[in-house]
C-alpha cells in the first residue's frame, strides 16, 4: 500500500499534542488531589482544565484540517485511476473516502494518546506510590492485549464487509444505467434478485462485525474497571491504617483512571475505524494513471501512427500483446474482433489514457509520450460507445464551446431527423448525461460531435453506429464518408457496414492483430 501523503508530519504533529496532554492530565490530577483533601482550587488547576479543553478544541481543528485535505486527494486520486468499473470508482470516491474519518479523525489521535498518557501516569505513580503504580503496571497491557486479540478477530469480517459493499454498490449502479437494456430483454428480474442477495450479505457481514465491536466495549470496560478497583480497594484500606498520606491515596484514585481511558478509548474506536482502514488501504492499492509529461507540439493534420510492440496489461490480464501497426496519413482504418479483443484498448491507447507497458506509440515519429497532451487531444475527435452529455442545449453538446458547422454535422450524423421533432431544435435542453433521450439519439449527439470537429486530423469511431437501425446507419455511413477526406481514420467495427469506410481492415484477437483482406 502506497504511504498516505502527509502521514508523518501528521503523527509527529499529534505527538506534539499528545505529549501537552499528557503533562495537562498530570497537572489536573495534582490539582484535583489537593481540592478533595482540602487544599481548595489552585491556579494550576484552573490552567490544566482550560488548557485540556483547548487541547480537545484544537486537535479537533487539526484532525479534522488534515481529513479534509486527505479526502480531497483521496478523490483526486481515484479519479485519475485506471479504466476500472463505474459503479465501484463511485462507492469508493463516496462512501470509501468518506469512512475513512473515523480512522484519520478518530482511532490516529487516541492510539497517540495511549501510547503516551499511560507512560507518563506510571512514571508519575512511580514517583508517588510504588505498590500501585506496580498494580497498574501489571494491568494497563491487559487492555491493549484484548483489544489485539478481538481486533484480529475483526479484520478480516471488516475486510470483507467493505469488500462486499464495495461490490454492491458497482453492481447496483451498473444495474440502475443498463435498466433500459435489461427490461428489453427481460432480465430486471434476474438482476433484482442478484442484488438482494449480494445486499442481505452486507447485511449479515455488518451485524456479524457489531457483535465483534460491541463484545470488544463490554472486555475493554470491564477489564479497565476492575484494574481501577485493584488500585483503589488496596490504597483503601492504606489510607485507613495510615500507610498513606489522604493526599497521596486521592493523587492515586485520580491518576489510576487516566492511565487506563486512552487504552479504552484506543480500542473502542479501532472498531469504529476499522471499515475506514479497509477503504483507505483499497484507495490507495488503486492503480493511478501515469501522468503525461511530454512538452512537445506538432503540426496539426492527419498523422502517420506507428505502433512499435506495444503491450498493455491490466493487472493480470494482457489487453494487448506486443502489437506492431502502421498508418499512413489520411489512411481509412478499421478494427474488427470479439468483445474484449482490445480494440477499445488500443483507441484508449492512441488517445494517451492508457500507458503501454511495454512499447511505444510514434505520432510522425515522436513518441506520444513527449507530445503535449492537450496539444495532442486537441487534433483528436473521438466517438467512444458511450457519449457523454451534459445539461444544456442540443447545440451546446455538439459545439462543447466552439464555433462549428453544427447543421453539417448533424446532418452527417443523421441527428437533423431527431432535431426536427425536437420542440426547440438545437435549443432543446436536455438532461444530464442525455437524459430524455434515448440511447440511439445520444450516440448521433456524440456522432456529431466529432464530425463537427473539420479541423482535426485524426479521427477515432468506437462502434458509432452500434445503436442505430439500419436505415440510419445507411444514411450515417453515407454522410460520414464524404467528411473523412484528408483524415487519418481508426474505427472500431462490428457490423459489415462499417468497415465499408475503412481501406484497411485488421482483425484483433486476444491482444494480437491479423490483417485481413477487403471483400
Amino acid at each position: 500500500m502506497p504511504p498516505l501523503p502527509g502521514l508523518r508530519r501528521y503523527l509527529i504533529s499529534l505527538t506534539c499534542l499528545g505529549s501537552l496532554s499528557a503533562v495537562v492530565v498530570l497537572v489536573q490530577a495534582e490539582g484535583l488531589a489537593t481540592l478533595l483533601t482540602g487544599g481548595g482550587i489552585g491556579v494550576p488547576l484552573v490552567v490544566a482544565i482550560a488548557a485540556r479543553v483547548l487541547l480537545v478544541g484544537g486537535q479537533g481543528v487539526f484532525t479534522g484540517r488534515f481529513t479534509a485535505s486527505v479526502k480531497a486527494g483521496l478523490r483526486r486520486r481515484l479519479l485519475g485511476s485506471d479504466a476500472e468499473r463505474a459503479g465501484v470508482v463511485a462507492t469508493r470516491i463516496t462512501k470509501g473516502v468518506d469512512v475513512t474519518d473515523s480512522y484519520l479523525t478518530g482511532y490516529l489521535p487516541a492510539l497517540v494518546t495511549s501510547a503516551l498518557v499511560p507512560v507518563a501516569v506510571l512514571v508519575r505513580l512511580f514517583a508517588t506510590d510504588l505498590a500501585s503504580a506496580l498494580i497498574v503496571a501489571v494491568t494497563v497491557p491487559l487492555v491493549p492485549v484484548f483489544a489485539a486479540l478481538i481486533g484480529l478477530h475483526t479484520k478480516s469480517r471488516t475486510e470483507r464487509q467493505w469488500g462486499l459493499l464495495s461490490r454492491l454498490g458497482g453492481h447496483f449502479l451498473d444495474v440502475v444505467r443498463g435498466l433500459g437494456t435489461l427490461k428489453v430483454f427481460g432480465r430486471a428480474g434476474a438482476q433484482e434478485r442478484t442484488v438482494r442477495e449480494m445486499a442481505a450479505a452486507h447485511t449479515d457481514a455488518t451485524l456479524r462485525t457489531l457483535r465483534v465491536a460491541f463484545l470488544s466495549a463490554l472486555v475493554l470496560e470491564l477489564v479497565a474497571t476492575l484494574s481501577v478497583a485493584l488500585v483503589a480497594v488496596p490504597i483503601g484500606f492504606r489510607l485507613l491504617e495510615g500507610g498513606v498520606t489522604a493526599h497521596t491515596a486521592m493523587l492515586v484514585l485520580v491518576l489510576a483512571p487516566e492511565a487506563y481511558l486512552p487504552l479504552r478509548a484506543a480500542g473502542t474506536k479501532f472498531h469504529a475505524a476499522a471499515e475506514g482502514l479497509a477503504a483507505l488501504r483499497d484507495v490507495l492499492a488503486v492503480p493511478i494513471r501515469s501522468p503525461r509529461t511530454g512538452t512537445r507540439m506538432r503540426r496539426r493534420g492527419a498523422p502517420e501512427i506507428v505502433l512499435e510492440r506495444v503491450t498493455v496489461h491490466y493487472g493480470e490480464h494482457r489487453a494487448l500483446s506486443e502489437v506492431d501497426l502502421s498508418v499512413r496519413p489520411g489512411e481509412h482504418v478499421a478494427l474488427i474482433g470479439p468483445s474484449g479483443s482490445g480494440k477499445s484498448t488500443l483507441l484508449a491507447v492512441l488517445l494517451g489514457f492508457v500507458t503501454p507497458t511495454s512499447g511505444r506509440v510514434l505520432i510522425d515519429g515522436v513518441d506520444l509520450r513527449e507530445l503535449d497532451q492537450a496539444d495532442w487531444l486537441a487534433d483528436v475527435a473521438w466517438v467512444p460507445q458511450r457519449p457523454t452529455l451534459f445539461r444544456g442545449s442540443v447545440e451546446e453538446n455538439i459545439t462543447l464551446g466552439r464555433e462549428t458547422d453544427v447543421a453539417t454535422a448533424a446532418k452527417a450524423a443523421a441527428l437533423d431527423q431527431v432535431v426536427a421533432g425536437l420542440p426547440e431544435g438545437y435549443r432543446t435542453r436536455i438532461g444530464e448525461l442525455g437524459e430524455g433521450l434515448s440511447s440511439g439519439q445520444r450516440q448521433r449527439i456524440g456522432l456529431a460531435r466529432a464530425l463537427a470537429r473539420t479541423d482535426t486530423g485524426l479521427l477515432l469511431l468506437d462502434e458509432p453506429t452500434a445503436r442505430l437501425d439500419h436505415r440510419t446507419e445507411a444514411a450515417v455511413l453515407s454522410a460520414t464518408r464524404r467528411m473523412l477526406g484528408g483524415r487519418t481514420v481508426v474505427l472500431v467495427a462490428h457490423r459489415p457496414a462499417m468497415t465499408e469506410l475503412a481501406t484497411r481492415v485488421i482483425e484483433v484477437h486476444a491482444g494480437g492483430l491479423r490483417e485481413r483482406e477487403l471483400t
